[in-house]
């Protein structure tokens, strides 16, 4: 008998689609004995009526009642204890000592944002009190807050399949929020979704929320996905994935007869920078720290650092040479799934077809591999040919693969850095005595990324407020906006301003009092002190 997987609609199982799909093993490439079916039009439409419903109650939670959830959460996906890595395992690849750190990765931000929401402040209350006795005209008494958007449909990613799958950083921002979540899963590891979905959904009932705030779709077809953005229900999305599918899904949105706002994060190249001083004086370490970020993952992260701008010196052709060989020793990882292997293969293809681009080892089949994997690749050009077509030259290359730009002088290596797209990070390595010259730099990569590291590497994205990871079109959609750390709760927040009205009909942020005893700024003042006048 079949044995088949299941939706999970405002807590109930459905599996009405005709279409299926199985995960496969990407180390053996054999499938799952589970055959999961694309979500019909009809079930996304009973979710997205469902989230809705359940926001009309929702949004009147205090925020107190939401962390409890997101706490319950954190424990429910706990409890599922090595089952539920031994699934992701075997539908990912990552390896258990991988997937146990992403597990506790997203269960300590499931975490955060509940302290995030007992604290209070995230709702940014602005209070400029009113002024009757000014002249000519009086002030009104303005008080502004953020408030929950709506229903969100959330897309998981296909590389982190807890951390930014069903109870990922989207997920757990948008509960934050206030915001049902309908999250469609990744068609990757669509097992390990399940099991987490059944977690929440026990965590859900337990906390006796509406059953509506949180439903699990599955689709391998990208039909799926655009009926899910374009169900007048949903107020907002958030994704992870391709530049290809996030296009796809952000010009759906705006199509709509009210578009609405789409938060994808699309992939980056993360060009890094290396100055003479420091391929002078660490070019061994240089080298080590370069290939492992390289091939962390087997360069399956959307930091991954995949454009490497070097000056031409006594000293680069040596260094190059080194990571060269270092990349070669090492063992290609497996990739993810035959799309993934696809992608790398033909990003690759389309680069070495361009001007001196020279290839130094990889880009090609690895014959007889029983897994999805690409070899470990080096790529080389010149600073003429990136100008002469920056664009093609900018392909992220999804897998252990990186491209040197060796630069003449220090005024093409800023035409090449000027010539650049948005990406998540941008990284110089310079010694101290290099500073002028990388503040010169910094000043042009600062328009180009959201993060800018010094003499690290950006593979490893601290889960913290300060954390901005999101970058200029087309890392993403929506520049302002980060998908990692507490500070990502502003995307599914809008702000609403409440002018004269009586403290009784003000939300407790706003009133005189100052019951929940958040800092709020009032009058131009930070100040956590009630109003008294």
């Amino acid at each position: 008998m079949e044995i088949t997987g299941s939706h999970l609609i405002a807590g109930v199982e459905s599996r009405a689609g005709v279409p299926t799909f199985t995960s496969v093993d990407p180390r053996t490439k054999t499938t799952g004995t589970v055959r999961f079916h694309d979500a019909t039009a009809a079930e996304i439409d009973q979710a997205a009526h469902a989230a809705a419903a359940a926001f009309e109650i929702t949004r009147h939670y205090p925020p107190g009642q939401i962390a409890e959830l997101l706490d319950n959460v954190a424990v429910a996906i706990e409890s599922l204890g090595d089952q539920l890595l031994e699934t992701a395992d075997l539908e990912t690849g990552l390896g258990i000592p991988r997937l146990t750190n992403e597990r506790g990765r997203t269960t300590n931000q499931l975490r955060a944002f509940a302290d995030l929401l007992r604290e209070g402040s995230y709702v940014e209350a602005i209070i400029d009190t009113g002024q009757p006795d000014r002249q000519p005209t009086p002030r009104p008494d303005i008080r502004r807050m953020l408030l929950p958007i709506g229903p969100a449909a959330v897309f998981a990613a296909s590389n982190f399949p807890f951390a930014f799958s069903v109870a990922g950083g989207d997920t757990a921002s948008a509960w934050a929020a206030g915001c049902p979540v309908i999250l469609k899963a990744h068609p990757g590891h669509p097992a390990t979704s399940e099991l987490t979905a059944r977690a929440i959904n026990r965590a859900i009932e337990i906390a006796r929320f509406p059953a509506g705030f949180f439903s699990l779709i599955q689709g391998q077809g990208i039909e799926v996905g655009q009926m899910l953005v374009e169900h007048p229900s949903v107020q907002a999305v958030g994704f992870t994935g391709s530049l290809r599918a996030g296009r796809a899904i952000y010009e759906t949105a705006a199509r709509r007869p009210t578009p609405i706002p789409v938060y994808a994060e699309m992939g980056s190249i993360n060009p890094l920078v290396l100055l003479p001083r420091a391929l002078e004086t660490r070019a061994a370490s240089l080298a080590d720290g370069l290939v492992g970020s390289v091939t962390l993952g087997a360069g399956q992260f959307c930091t991954n650092p995949g454009l490497v701008i070097v000056p031409n010196v006594a000293d680069t052709d040596s260094f190059i040479e080194l990571v060269r060989a270092k990349m070669t020793e090492r063992d290609p990882g497996v990739l993810l799934n035959e799309h993934i292997e696809a992608g790398v293969k033909r990003a690759v293809a389309t680069t070495t077809t361009q001007r001196a681009v020279e290839v130094l080892t990889g880009a090609g089949d690895l014959d007889g591999a029983a897994a999805y994997c690409y070899p470990n690749t080096v790529l080389r050009t010149t600073d003429a040919a990136f100008l002469a077509d920056p664009e093609a030259l900018q392909t992220e290359h999804f897998g252990p693969v990186t491209l040197f730009v060796v630069c003449d002088t220090l005024e093409t290596m800023q035409q090449v850095i000027r010539a650049l797209h948005g990406h998540l990070t941008a990284t110089i390595h310079a010694e101290e005595d290099e500073a002028e010259l990388a503040g010169q730099l910094y000043d042009l990569l600062r328009e180009k990324a959201g993060r800018l590291i010094w003499n690290g590497y950006p593979t490893g994205v601290e889960v913290v407020a300060a954390m901005q990871h999101g970058g200029p079109y087309p890392a993403t959609t929506a520049p302002a906006t980060t998908s990692v750390g507490t500070t990502a709760i502003k995307r599914w927040l809008r702000p609403v301003a409440y002018q004269n009205l009586p403290d009784v009909l003000l939300p407790e942020p706003l009133q005189n009092s100052n019951p929940r005893g958040i800092w709020r700024t009032v009058d131009g003042h930070l100040t956590r002190d009630p109003i008294t006048r």
